[in-house]
């Protein structure tokens, strides 16, 4: 399952009936974030939003709103398949001799396929604007009510180390003010900020590109927690099954899609100052407020003749975010375990806003094993923002939140068993005294051993003997109940 491109997809949402096109005249402000927000709570389909008052462009929305869509975009009909291809993947025995290098051959062929390709044009560049171009031509929504203005939600917004010469895809929102200026808004440990960091260090322009659409996989590795050095689209193209295509900007030394819908070309001036961005109506559910990002000036825009405008919404859980979150933690839990092999599985509840709760079970093996987890997820990439971790045996089912609090609710001594520290926490926490930083708590959810301090008896868990169980089996369809 291999996409062109948007337009690929979204015909392949239409025949499934999965999408539903929307004629009736709505606007960019407010009013498709209502509609799109009842149907993301509902679990419906795509939104093909054909005219929007404010603008000449469609707009699709909810691309990624269920479990089976979001499988779809990284080409498998079921996530856990593409997890076992991962998995496959980085399970590569260390090479030892000859044989076992030449074995190995096959699967270096296979990685070089996902190495992105370039070409000196393509759909993209249909469309070139560079004397006047104007982002308030696109159907740049408002999506809450008092969000300081219009924003670019769904973007693949493109930056390359001035140092390294490593490039970065991440997802930033991006406030739009006029025509040619946004406001470029990423976080502080973001990888993005650090490239903005050395361009301000050296005080030189620092070119950007906002990518919009393109293969859904390409859309889905900018909110990969990926390493540094580790280029996004590298990963898009393991995803897709096939490498991305990268074409020249037209004003800015940098590369990007070649079957993206709409790329917005421009710089950041670190020597200006920034301007005030906010608030945002955040995936946490509250707004978050006002603070200082830089200015982004936009020099160019290439589009297709008749491009499609990808967006989104985040609010109050469940929406579209959430499914995607969910990918990113079941693809990603094969590479945490290369460090922590003991972790059997790790559930990021929707309504814990993915950074706020972490429910991790393990294959408990010495004393203080708990508190061992705790500390090394903290210190794995973006699982260093997780407010509250807690740590259960291996047979307990985290997937099942009732069981989950069952479980920690009977199992631990609050004085015991809560690990307290300090350290970063994600930009969009507002309840920390401090912005970026604040208190984090781990919970040992697990069975206490003697050599943990623990001598009173432990009770077994209540369970049916298994022969009687056998037994009603056999007598259940006549009972009558």
């Amino acid at each position: 399952m291999n996409f062109e491109g948007l337009g690929s997809f979204i015909d392949f949402l239409r025949e499934r009936g999965e999408l539903r096109e929307i004629t009736e005249p709505v606007s960019r402000d407010l009013e498709i974030t209502e509609i799109a927000d009842r149907v993301m709570k509902a679990g419906g389909p795509a939104l093909l939003f054909r005219s929007v008052k404010e603008s000449p462009f469609p707009l699709v929305i909810n691309l990624f709103g269920s479990a089976r869509r979001m499988a779809w975009a990284l080409g498998v009909d079921d996530l856990r398949d593409k997890v076992r291809e991962l998995e496959g993947l980085i399970q590569i025995p260390e090479p030892r001799t000859l044989v076992d290098k030449m074995k190995m051959l096959p699967f270096l062929l296979k990685l070089g396929n996902f190495i992105p390709t370039r070409s000196s044009s393509g759909p993209v560049k249909e469309v070139v604007e560079k004397e006047n171009p104007d982002v308030l031509e696109l159907p740049v929504m408002k999506c809450w009510p008092r969000d300081g203005g219009r924003y670019i939600t769904f973007a693949q917004v493109v930056t390359v180390d001035p140092v390294k010469k490593k490039r970065n895809v991440g997802m930033y929102r991006i406030q739009v003010l006029d025509g040619r200026t946004c406001i470029l808004h990423w976080q502080t440990q973001k990888v993005g900020r650090a490239h903005f960091g050395e361009y301000r260090r050296t005080n030189e322009r620092m070119p950007v590109a906002v990518v919009l659409g393109g293969d859904p996989a390409e859309i889905f590795s900018a909110i990969a927690p990926m390493p540094p050095d580790i280029d996004e689209y590298l990963l898009a193209g393991f995803l897709r099954g096939a490498p991305v295509e990268l074409t020249p900007c037209e004003t800015i030394p940098l590369e990007v899609p070649s079957n993206a819908e709409i790329v917005i070309e421009g710089y950041i001036d670190p020597s200006e100052p920034q301007a005030m961005e906010g608030p945002f109506g955040d995936h946490t559910g509250y707004y978050s407020l006002e603070d200082r990002y830089p200015l982004f000036h936009v020099t160019a825009i290439t589009r297709r003749r008749s491009p499609v405008y990808p967006s989104t919404i985040v609010g109050k859980p469940p929406m579209e975010d959430a499914w995607m979150g969910k990918a990113i933690e079941r693809l990603f839990l094969p590479l945490v375990r290369l460090t922590l092999p003991e972790i059997v599985d790790m559930n990021l509840p929707v309504e814990g806003i993915f950074h706020n709760l972490a429910l991790v079970s393990i294959r408990k093996r010495y004393p203080g094993h708990a508190q061992k987890i705790m500390h090394a997820i903290w210190g794995l990439g973006q699982l260093m923002f997780t407010k509250i971790i807690v740590v259960f045996d291996e047979d307990v089912n985290i997937q099942d939140p009732a069981e989950a609090v069952w479980r920690m609710g009977n199992l631990i001594d609050p004085q015991r068993d809560f690990t307290f520290v300090k350290g970063p926490l994600d930009t969009l926490n507002f309840a920390s005294d401090l912005p970026d930083v604040g208190s984090k708590v781990g919970i040992d959810a697990t069975r206490k051993w003697p050599e943990e301090g623990f001598t009173r008896p432990w009770p077994d868990e209540i369970r049916m003997s298994a022969d009687v169980k056998q037994k009603i089996d056999g007598l259940w369809s006549r009972l009558g109940l």
